[in-house]
C-alpha cells in the first residue's frame, strides 16, 4: 500500500508563504527582544538567542534586507539598554562593531543550511555540521574582536585567547544549538500539520 504522505525530499526553505515570514520575523525579532540585554521587555532568566535569531533569520526568511533590519534591531535594543542604565558601555567599544561580521558569518550560514535542508531526519547532521563550522567562525569573531580590539585586555595575546575558548565558546554553542534545535522542532510540527491539511487527512 502507497503511503498518502510520502516523504518530502526537497528543499523547502527559505519559508516562501508571505504569511509565514511575516510571523516567523515577528516571533524572532519578539525573541530576540526577549533575550538580549536588560530592558524593559527582556526576560533575565533566558540566555541571549542573538546567535540562533541571525542563523534563523539567514535558514528561514527569504528577503536579504532581514539582515540589516535585525542588527538595527539588535543594536537598538543595546543602545536602549545603556541609556536606560541597565547595562554599563563594557562591550560597547570600537570592537562592537566586529558583530556586523560576526552575524553576518550566523547569516550566511543559515542560508547555507536552507540549501541543503530536506524535510526529512536526515537533514539533522547536515544541521549539526553547519552549526558547528558557524559557530566556530562567528566566536572567532565576536570573541576575538572584542578581546583583540576592544582595548579591554592591554595585554590581549593570543595564548589568552585560546584559553578563553574552554570557557566560553561551550556555553555559546549550547545556547545556539538548544534555541535552533527548538526551532526546528516547531518548524517540523508546522509542516507536518501542513502536509496533513493539503493532503485531507484528519489532523
Amino acid at each position: 500500500m502507497s503511503n498518502p504522505l510520502p516523504v518530502v525530499s526537497t528543499a523547502v526553505l527559505p519559508l516562501e508563504s508571505r504569511q509565514a515570514l511575516i510571523a516567523t520575523a515577528a516571533v524572532l525579532a519578539l525573541l530576540m527582544i526577549c533575550t538580549r540585554g536588560q530592558h524593559f521587555a527582556s526576560v533575565d532568566a533566558l540566555p541571549s538567542a542573538s546567535w540562533a535569531v541571525f542563523f534563523l533569520v539567514g535558514a528561514l526568511l527569504r528577503p536579504v534586507w532581514a539582515f540589516p533590519a535585525f542588527f538595527v534591531l539588535s543594536s537598538a535594543l543595546d543602545l536602549g539598554s545603556l541609556a536606560l542604565g541597565r547595562i554599563t558601555d563594557w562591550c560597547l567599544s570600537p570592537a562592537y562593531w566586529a558583530l556586523a561580521l560576526a552575524y553576518g558569518a550566523l547569516w550566511f550560514g543559515g542560508r547555507v543550511y536552507a540549501r541543503v535542508h530536506r524535510d526529512h531526519w536526515g537533514t539533522v547532521p547536515r544541521l549539526v555540521l553547519v552549526l558547528l563550522a558557524t559557530s566556530v567562525v562567528t566566536y572567532l569573531i565576536s570573541k576575538g574582536g572584542f578581546y583583540f580590539l576592544s582595548g579591554r585586555y592591554p595585554d590581549a595575546s593570543l595564548a589568552g585567547f585560546i584559553d578563553r575558548i574552554p570557557q566560553y565558546y561551550p556555553r555559546a554553542l549550547g545556547t545556539l544549538a538548544g534555541y535552533v534545535g527548538l526551532a526546528f522542532v516547531v518548524y517540523a510540527v508546522a509542516r507536518g500539520l501542513v502536509l496533513r491539511q493539503r493532503s485531507g487527512a484528519p489532523a
